[in-house]
């Protein structure tokens, strides 16, 4: 069962002042989320380009893009998320263009060493899934 976001992000686990990281960007994300994160952050968000540590990593990832790359992006996201930082995978839901199954998301994320939570309702359009390093937590 799917949890409900608030309307205000804080449920991501970012705080102000945090540099966020988006991944695979594209002009079909929900702008109200990136907005909502850069709202409480008071930051922009920076793309996969960004060449320092950040402070959280949102990765949008949709049906038919290539389960391997996914793996491959969540480890590079991690690669540069310090002290242990909220990483999540944003992804249509159910019924939606590029719905992603979360059984997808949860077996790139255990290629890549992590553990995905429960999704949870980001906004009208998209899911979130919180992923964490094996041992690290909840």
């Amino acid at each position: 069962m799917n949890q409900t976001a608030s309307n205000n992000a804080e449920e991501f686990g970012f705080r102000s002042g945090d540099i966020v990281q988006e991944w695979l960007w594209d002009d079909d994300v929900d702008d109200s989320i990136r907005a909502k994160i850069e709202n409480l952050t008071g930051e922009d968000l920076v793309d996969e380009d960004y060449d320092s540590a950040v402070d959280g990593v949102i990765i949008w990832w949709r049906d038919g893009d290539d389960e391997d790359e996914l793996s491959g992006v969540i480890v590079d996201a991690y690669a540069v998320l310090g002290d242990d930082g909220p990483l999540w995978v944003l992804t249509p839901k159910p019924g939606r263009p590029g719905a992603a199954s979360s059984s997808t998301v949860q077996s790139a994320a255990k290629t890549a060493g992590m553990n995905a939570a429960t999704p949870l309702t980001v906004s009208s359009d998209w899911n979130g899934i919180r992923l964490r390093a094996f041992g690290k937590g909840r």
